[in-house]
């Protein structure tokens, strides 16, 4: 487990945050604990630890 510090602030309608030492991170939730829960979901994503080992790559275009 890791800890991470997230910054967080309530929008017209919902909580939304990021994550200090990962910026690039953020979501909202209608609760705080929406947030944060979407927030871990988010990270453990970048992060792949989710992903098995045998995986695919495409490159995209945004």
């Amino acid at each position: 487990m890791q800890q991470l510090k997230m910054a967080y602030w309530k929008s017209d309608r919902f909580w939304v945050g990021k994550l200090l030492e990962h910026p690039e991170i953020m979501s909202q939730g209608e609760t705080l604990e929406e947030l944060e829960e979407n927030l871990k979901d988010a990270y453990l994503s970048m992060v792949m630890e989710d992903v098995p080992e045998q995986y695919e790559v495409k490159e995209i275009v945004v």
